[in-house]
């Protein structure tokens, strides 16, 4: 007799039915992915005007060309659905759903919470459930496993369980799903090389771990490493900057030493999902365990602190050309949380904006990706561009955004202060002040 492993195998190596929920930045692009592998997937979302987008065959990703959506959708490869109960056809399903922190920056699991209660509700012998929110070590073990054994199965055995971490960078050519290796621990040896083998679809490469737990932990690891590093080299920015040095010079040439340094690069704070909340679901999960991670909390003051860092360089660079910030007219380039992409999840400039315009500058933005934003209880509007930069006070670069002419802006703009070095190829002048 077939046991319910040797089925799944051979289903995911035939062509699955592949559920997928949350269609956000990371469930849309594999969403796509798994279609184009030859499975039939199902992706399931709760805001009806994504379900709508994708049934029309658009893309509301960047990454994700709307062609591709359109031509898998017509050829029946790519369905989408608010209702959950769908996913009763699904061989596996993949759990792609937010997980924010609260206002006490603790984690917010509730996405997954729902997600695991209307999977243990349509849950059946055979099928791999995979949860790919960052989230917390011990979640999948302890959140999602019990759910669904409730109904009588058992993990490894009836149905088959792991995590394996979204490491979707988006805007990134270089680094795309398929090329990024996939991390993947389960709950048991069955149910890892099972969800293995659904991933080898997509991706080349697969690093198995020993449990969820080294999975879970893995995406934290990855993401606090960048924000300690990035924390490290802001406040040596700011050192730099008290010792009349450029912090860019020095890590340039830092970066010619072969071995032993990794450069990162300073910045007006932390922006996107990842970096500004990972490190906090792991603070909390080591706080219950009776241990307080300092160093996570010293990094994470450093880089909540940058955004009146720069609001602070505006108002010296002001003062020391007789001008007050208050009336000041102040036009910041780029307010995404990086270049290339229309993200403004948690960016930093946002902050900054509502520092500037609490303290009485007149503020206006231009950013070609984002062309609304809003802060505090205004709403603002990217401004036509060029727009009279001379009559500006001040230009300020929080993101620096190809296609920018960055030699016209320096020669226009009567001061222009650049936390993002996006002008450091042109020639010094005593009207441009860098981070």
């Amino acid at each position: 007799m077939t046991t319910p492993a040797e089925t799944l195998r051979q289903r995911i190596a035939a062509g699955p039915t592949v559920g997928v929920m949350g269609l956000g930045y990371v469930g849309l692009p594999l969403a796509v992915a798994f279609a184009e592998s030859g499975a039939t997937v199902l992706g399931v979302d709760l805001d009806a005007r994504r379900v709508e987008a994708v049934q029309k065959g658009e893309s509301f990703v960047e990454d994700v060309p709307a062609e591709s959506v359109a031509r898998l959708v017509q050829a029946g490869h790519l369905r989408a659905s608010g209702d959950t109960g769908a996913l009763r056809e699904a061989d596996a399903i993949v759990i792609c759903v937010p997980t924010p922190l609260g206002k006490s920056r603790e984690p917010d699991i509730s996405f997954i919470v729902a997600a695991a209660d209307a999977i243990a509700a349509i849950i059946h012998r055979g099928q791999l459930v995979v949860l790919e929110s960052t989230t917390y070590p011990g979640t999948t073990q302890e959140v999602l496993r019990p759910r669904f054994e409730a109904r009588g199965l058992t993990a490894g055995r009836d149905f088959f369980l792991a995590f394996s971490p979204e490491r979707i960078d988006p805007g990134n050519r270089r680094w795309t799903l398929r090329d990024i290796p996939k991390v993947v621990g389960g709950a048991t040896e069955q149910c890892r090389d099972l969800a293995a083998a659904l991933y080898a679809r997509i991706v080349r490469e697969v690093v198995p771990v020993s449990r969820p737990e080294a999975a879970e932990m893995v995406k934290l690891f990855e993401n606090t490493f960048r924000s300690v590093n990035v924390a490290l080299v802001n406040e040596f920015a700011i050192m730099c900057r008290r010792l009349g040095l450029s912090v860019w010079e020095v890590i340039a040439a830092a970066s010619t030493k072969p071995f032993g340094f990794m450069a990162f690069y300073p910045g007006p704070g932390l922006g996107g999902h990842c970096l500004p909340s990972d490190p906090h679901y792991l603070s909390w999960k080591v706080r219950l365990e009776g241990y307080e991670p300092r160093f996570i909390t010293f990094a994470d003051e450093i880089n909540r602190r940058m955004p009146t860092y720069v609001v602070e360089m505006v108002v010296d660079a002001l003062n020391d050309r007789g001008r007050a910030l208050r009336g000041a007219r102040v036009l910041v380039m780029g307010v995404a949380y990086k270049p290339g992409v229309a993200d403004t999840r948690d960016s930093p400039a946002l902050e900054i904006i509502d520092l500037l315009r609490a303290k009485g500058a007149t503020v206006a933005y231009h950013d070609p990706y984002v062309p609304s934003i809003a802060v505090g209880t205004a709403t603002l509007e990217s401004c036509a561009w060029p727009e009279g930069l001379a009559a500006r006070d001040v230009v300020l670069i929080l993101t620096a955004h190809a296609g920018y002419d960055w030699a016209a802006i320096v020669r226009e703009a009567p001061l222009v202060i650049d936390t993002r070095n996006a002008t450091g190829s042109l020639p010094p002048t005593g009207h441009v002040v860098r981070l």
